[in-house]
């Protein structure tokens, strides 16, 4: 309750600063401020410390789980602020109202992580993606970032429908809207109503939407693309993220009860081979670093999928390390392109002459969401392709998760090629030691998340 509390309550001191405050750079030293604040009840909250006690009626329910999750969102946020910051600064003139958006998506991840029931979860989403839909159409002059936000709004809101639909459906199957109920139970006795397997299905559809899993991720390349880099590094980290952990809970409660009368197994392997197949094989073809990782998006969220699939301690370990491990590294990648002023890559040649310590840094970040050995994204694949081994069952996934890891590689190292391989004369903007400082911490996280695991899992002590 800490998190819903504190998130909402600074973004609501955020717009007062925006006619409170004059000067626009300090709007991102308060946000910072914010988010440590944040953190820290967050932690707090972890360790039992509560300092709002509400009685949701059940609605909500905090786990370590679900704890641990909002403080990587938070401090992958409060990364993404310091790293980024001066970038949000240029989107206009509401340079507060940004940060207020970026506070109230935040209490949109942390009501996910502890919905218990399903009204919860469709208010999670939509305090989640109103505010992002406002952040993508953020820069006004621009018809591409208009186009982008109509896209995500009028999508969003058809999956939207879809969602409130099947929560219907399913409230009719089952007479109630909680996520954990004895009425469940029951159906393990009675027999599953089909009300609540359509109405699962429909949930199924909306949610493969909000985290770009195919075959319902056709407005990821066009909205992330059109929106500011600046915001397209918030949305394709930390709010996926988010949407993963909201479905792995469904699926860890309604789905597990529901196994006797449908295969989500089946399902889901449809969905993981269509998703690695129309993600990595679209970016092998693109031109444009920043297309280019809307498409590796798409790749990645395949991989977060198997989580879905498996439902197991693996599958939890691996969800909160891949959550590390994508965030951090695409939040450098995109703090790294912002600062490009040719977002192609021939705009990437010859990066590592004129700028050495941004090329070392991206190589690291692109390493990890490879997969290369020694990172935080080889553990996160790894535990990923463990929870499918640990099932027994629908193990060929495991091959083809490799073949495309594999194929990742090749476009991935395509920018890694033009940093170091060609010759060129890169345009970037002015970057400050405080800028490459930041790249450098950052990579050495993802290096010793890499390298000691434990660190993470410790914490959550499953």
């Amino acid at each position: 309750m800490n998190a819903i509390i504190f998130s909402a309550g600074w973004g609501i001191i955020m717009m007062f600063c925006s006619f409170l405050v004059k000067n626009q750079s300090s709007y991102r030293h308060i946000a910072a401020i914010g988010l440590l604040v944040l953190l820290a009840a967050n932690i707090f909250d972890t360790y039992g410390v509560d300092f709002f006690h509400i009685d949701s009626g059940k609605m909500l329910a905090y786990t370590r789980f679900g704890f641990v999750f909002n403080s990587i969102a938070i401090g992958s946020t409060l990364i993404y602020v310091l790293l980024t910051g001066k970038d949000i600064e240029r989107l206009g003139r509401y340079t507060a109202e940004f940060f207020t958006l970026i506070f109230f998506v935040l209490c949109g991840v942390c009501l996910l992580s502890a919905y218990n029931n399903l009204l919860m979860l469709f208010l999670g989403i939509e305090i989640l993606t109103i505010p992002l839909y406002i952040l993508t159409g953020s820069d006004k002059r621009n018809l591409k970032s208009n186009e982008a936000a109509l896209k995500y709004f009028l999508m969003g809101s058809f999956s939207t429908g879809l969602m409130l639909m099947g929560i219907a459906l399913m409230y009719g199957g089952t007479g109630t809207f909680l996520l954990e109920s004895s009425r469940l139970q029951s159906n393990l006795y009675h027999g599953v109503s089909f009300l609540e397997i359509v109405g699962l299905l429909f949930l199924l559809v909306s949610m493969c939407f909000k985290v770009s899993a195919a075959p319902f991720h056709f407005w990821t390349p066009d909205v992330y693309d059109g929106a500011p880099s600046v915001v397209t590094s918030f949305m394709a980290t930390i709010v996926k993220v988010a949407g993963f952990i909201a479905f792995f809970k469904l699926c860890y409660v309604r789905m597990s009860v529901t196994s006797t009368a449908i295969d989500w197994k089946l399902i889901f392997s449809i969905i993981i081979i269509l998703t690695l197949l129309f993600g990595n094989i679209t970016a092998i073809f693109q031109q444009s670093v920043k297309r280019m990782l809307a498409y590796s998006s798409i790749s990645q969220a395949g991989f977060m999928l198997f989580a879905l699939f498996s439902i197991n301690e693996y599958a939890s370990k691996g969800l909160l390390m891949y959550a590390v491990a994508y965030c951090l590294a695409t939040i450098g990648l995109f703090a790294v392109l912002v600062k490009m002023k040719d977002v192609t890559f021939e705009g990437y040649n010859g990066l590592a002459k004129t700028q050495p310590v941004l090329a070392a840094t991206n190589a690291i970040f692109l390493f990890s969401l490879a997969g290369i050995p020694l990172t935080a994204g080889f553990l996160a694949k790894y535990y990923m392709l463990a929870s499918i081994m640990k099932t027994g069952t629908y193990t060929w996934i495991v091959v083809a998760g490799v073949l495309f890891a594999a194929i990742s590689v090749y476009y991935y190292f395509r920018v890694i090629q033009a940093m170091y391989f060609k010759s060129g004369e890169p345009q970037t903007e002015s970057i400050s030691k405080s800028f490459k400082l930041g790249l450098v911490i950052l990579a050495a996280i993802i290096v010793i998340v890499g390298a000691f695991p434990q660190a993470l899992f410790n914490w959550l002590y499953f």
